[in-house]
This record gives structure tokens, sequence and C-alpha cells, in this order.
């Protein structure tokens, strides 16, 4: 078999000086269906199997099984029928832990696969996670995994209030940041006195090709039920925004958010032909197909819808050039140019956010809106805001970097 980079949990299974430090520990393990060794063994499964003393474990959100398919649909706490151990929700009745869960364990390992985008919930989790962990007095440890879309930074950073459960702070859309950085920049950030490691990987190189963030040589496994594969986690921080919207994002397909949008009444040739003449640099790195689906379930389910499909993979890839988080908000633009009246934004809760706009939620702020909907904004208005916060959060984690 090709070698490859060493994930967390591989080299936390494989290396015994890193497993004593857990000798005589309480150990509970945040984990989801992707938290798997490099021979495809659940983490729990392996954890336990190596004599590592598993008090508790954790979901986060769509659940430990992974099975929940939709956004605030819950999962809750249960007893493992294998382990009989205590088998927490951390999307349920709380997002937090609680003071109870916090009493399972001495140690908290925290071994999720991540998008590296900021509305992907588990980074909040993450952040929770510890914030709890220092009021308790307890230790955790993020076993590192990829990144999957790689080191690039884009898009506005969340403002301030704007915080939510898809938006912990102040960074812009895609971070580029594994896990185990994101827990040191949440440390800093917040100010957090809590014990920290991280089991770094070996041999992680984001920047070499073709994975370019995800290993060749690692088989892709759905952290949630709609990340179905790489190109999906390198055009997620932009298709996600297809959430706040009336658009579907092919949830109800076999290819879920990897489209600029899909509806019934519009015309995916001309939204592409606008997006083209609107800004035609913020296409690059990628491919467009115009393609057609009918969604079983979720929004235009059983219409027929025109769409654009995203293809950065393969030979269409270009690393540096794409920049997904432009190229949605471009295809937004392109259909409030060619429909004035179109209604795009949806009103309804998300994320148990009430009182703002989905698009508002997930962008953390209503900037990118109100650039969309201002038929006098140019796209060299979004692009100065983005860049100057994009320089920023580069300075920022730059410190922090670990590979």
């Amino acid at each position: 078999m090709k070698l490859g980079p060493k994930f967390g949990i591989d080299r936390l299974l494989t290396e015994p000086e890193l497993r004593a430090a857990l000798d005589g520990k309480r150990v509970s393990l945040v984990a989801h269906p992707a938290s798997v060794t490099t021979d495809l063994t659940h983490s729990l499964d392996a954890l336990i199997a190596a004599g590592v003393n598993i008090t508790s474990a954790f979901g986060p959100q769509h659940g430990l099984k992974g099975d929940k398919q939709d956004n605030m649909v819950e999962t809750q706490d249960e007893v493992d029928p294998v382990y009989a151990i205590p088998v927490y929700s951390l999307y349920g009745e709380v997002r937090r832990p609680t003071a109870t869960m916090m009493d399972s364990a001495d140690v908290f390992l925290f071994d999720l696969q991540d998008l590296g985008c900021r509305i992907y919930t588990f980074v909040t989790t993450l952040l929770y996670l510890l914030e709890e962990a220092g009021k308790h007095g307890k230790q955790v440890w993020v076993l590192d995994r990829p990144n999957p879309a790689g080191r690039p930074i884009e898009g506005t950073l969340l403002e301030p209030g704007q915080e939510s459960f898809v938006g912990a702070a102040a960074m812009p859309m895609r971070h580029g940041l594994t896990m185990g950085e994101m827990g040191h920049w949440f440390i800093r950030h917040f100010g957090l006195d809590v014990e920290y490691r991280v089991i770094t990987m070996h041999d992680w190189l984001p920047e070499v090709a073709p994975g370019l963030g995800w290993p060749d040589n690692r088989v892709w496994i759905n952290p949630s039920p709609n990340a179905a594969n790489v190109n999906m986690a390198r055009a997620y921080a932009g298709t996600v925004m297809i959430e706040g919207t009336n658009l579907s994002e092919g949830r109800g397909t076999t290819r879920p958010l990897e489209v600029l949008f899909g509806a019934p009444d519009l015309d995916a040739k001309a939204v592409a032909a606008e997006m083209h003449r609107i800004a035609p640099e913020w296409l690059s790195g990628c491919t467009l197909r115009e393609c057609w689906f009918t969604p079983t379930f979720h929004k235009h389910a059983n219409e027929l819808c025109s769409a654009l499909m995203i293809h950065a993979e393969g030979p269409f890839y270009d690393h540096a050039a794409f920049r997904p988080w432009r190229l949605q908000a471009l295809a937004f633009k392109a259909i409030r140019s060619l429909h004035p009246d179109y209604a795009i934004w949806r009103d309804f809760a998300y994320e148990y956010e009430l009182e703002r706009l989905a698009i508002d939620v997930i962008n953390g702020g209503p900037f990118l809106r109100e650039w969309v909907d201002d038929s006098e904004a140019a796209p060299g208005d979004l692009d100065a805001r983005a860049s100057a916060d994009e320089a920023q959060s580069r300075d920022e984690v730059e410190p922090l970097l670990l590979y």
C-alpha cells in the first residue's frame, strides 16, 4: 500500500509513548463516521481495542452514526449497544457539553474530519468543548486530520455580534486551518485557560498535488451526509450559502453542494453567460457545466431544475485560482442582474436563529446579501472588503500553522 500522511488517530494508536499519557485516565471520544484509522476501523473501536479506557463518546451534528440528513435534525443521547458507554449528543437538547457530560471523562479526544469552512458546525463544537474543558479542569486533545480544502483563505470575517452555531468567531468563511490549528486559534483569540494538546499528522503536505489538502492515498468518507467527496469539500465555502436561499443546493440528489444553484424557473446557460459578463476572473480554477436534476426531497422536490455544476477536480482544478466564495457570490449577482425581483433569499429559521435572514447568519453579517441586491455595487466592492479581511486572517494564523 502506498504510504502517505499519518493522521492523529493513527499516530496515537501506533506510538505507545503518546498513549502512555492516557494511562489511568478516563477518556472520551468526539467522533462521527469519518473518524476512522488508515485501515478504516472506526476510532472508537480502535481505541478500545488498544486498551484506552473509553468511558463515553460524543456525536456532533448529524450524530455519531452520521445518519441525520438535514440541518436542525437532532440526535438524542443513547447507550452504545456494544460497549455500554454513554453516547452524548452535541446536537440534541444541548449544543454545549453539560457538567454531567464533562464529568464522564478526564481527557477528551476530538477526532472530527472538518471541511475547512467556518459554517461547518464541528468548528463551533470544538470551541464549546474547549470552553467547557477549561471550566471543569479537563484536557482536550485534537487528533488532527487534513483540511481537504487546503490552505487558501477566502471570504469576509464574521462581524461582531453575528456569532452563531455556524459562526463561532471572527474568521473568514474558508479558514485554511486544521482542527488542531483551529484549537490553538480559539485558545489565543478567547484567552482560554485549558490543557490542550494536538496529536499532529506526520507528512501532511497541503500544497502537494493532486490532493492539495486531501491525501490521494486516503479513502474519503462522508463526515456528514451531504459531504460526498473532495470536490464538494473544495466548493463548500461557496455552495453552503445556497442553504440561505430559495435555490436548490442539490439536496435530494446524489451530488449535493456541488452546484451553484438549481431552480425550475432559471436558465443556467443564461446565468453562466451573465457571470462571465460581470466578473469572468472569478470563474477561474474550475469548470462549470450546465446540468439538470430533480430533487427527491428538500427544496423543489420532484421539479426539474436547471443548474450549474462545479468541477473543481482533475484537470479542471487550479488550487491557487479557485475561489468558491466569490464564485457563489457571482452566481447570486448574475441571477439578481437577470431577474431583479427574483426571491433569492429564504426567510426561515436557520440553525435556531429566528431574527436574522439565513443568508446573513451564514455569512456572519449582511454585507454579501446587500452587495448582491445593490444594482450599483461592483465586483471590486466585494473584492476589496474580502481581500482586506483575508490578508488580516492570514497574518493572524501564520504563527499557529503546524504544517
